[in-house]
């Protein structure tokens, strides 16, 4: 079976090339290729998988006969479900099976091919700025943390100064922030290249990092450093940073 002997892979963009080919395949099954697809789910059929190839193309067929297989083997008997649900809910429980698989599978080859931390690492934020397919046959796929810095850098630039956000919650989740803007006009370009800054700290944004913003001087600080945790942001409707409260002190 072309999904088992084709890949083989042994650097962390090898395996991720994999992985977006496997994806690719799997997302047409799902959605372009869905009709074809669920015609070849028949549940009087015997046990089957929705396999995604390295090609980009993906098959329906029996698992594998050898024990244990050489790659982790997708959701057994998708086809058994198939009648017995809304055909959206079916499409959406097999996408998620598929996600499961896909990282199944690119971290075998994490093991397979002696990853460290930090490979394994990278790998998985190179999937994880992916939407998932369940994302994409639910009609809800997320946003890089990319598209988000230059979605709000662009916001930014239109509107002549920093995007203000009209929800508090949203200021204090774990997002990333705009791109940091000096009143230096002439640092714009390097100062969007180099991303947000803490008001606090001064180092740059960082990845799976809580930050929250002051609505007073609407800069951006790491949660740790102003000691304003998850939980207790979702409480703050307008949040003022150490600074703006010690002068809204001395003013008054």
């Amino acid at each position: 079976m072309e999904g088992i002997q084709n890949p083989i892979s042994r650097t962390v963009e090898e395996v991720f090339s994999d992985f977006r080919g496997r994806r690719a395949g799997l997302i047409k099954a799902l959605s372009t290729d869905v009709q074809m697809f669920y015609n070849q789910c028949d549940p009087d059929k015997e046990n089957l998988c929705l396999y995604g190839l390295p090609n980009e193309t993906w098959e329906v067929n029996l698992p594998v006969e050898e024990v244990p297989p050489e790659l982790p083997e997708p959701a057994l008997g998708i086809n058994f479900a198939r009648d017995g649900m809304q055909e959206k809910d079916w499409i959406s429980l097999v996408a998620v099976h598929s996600d499961s698989w896909l990282i199944s599978v690119a971290f075998y080859f994490g093991a397979r091919f002696g990853f460290g931390k930090n490979e394994r690492k990278r790998l998985f934020q190179m999937i994880n700025d992916l939407p998932t397919i369940f994302e994409i046959v639910a009609g809800n796929p997320k946003q890089s943390k990319d598209q988000i810095v230059n979605h709000n850098s662009s916001k930014s630039k239109s509107s002549g100064g920093k995007p203000r956000q009209s929800e508090s919650h949203t200021k204090a989740s774990k997002m990333s922030p705009p791109p940091r803007e000096d009143d230096d006009s002439g640092d714009d370009e390097e100062d969007d290249e180099q991303g947000a800054v803490c008001g606090a700290c001064g180092d740059n944004y960082g990845g799976d990092e809580f930050w929250i913003c002051c609505d007073a001087c609407e800069k951006w600080f790491h949660g740790k450093c102003v000691k304003i945790t998850p939980a207790k942001a979702e409480h703050i409707k307008h949040y003022k940073c150490p600074t703006c409260s010690t002068n809204k002190k001395i003013k008054a």
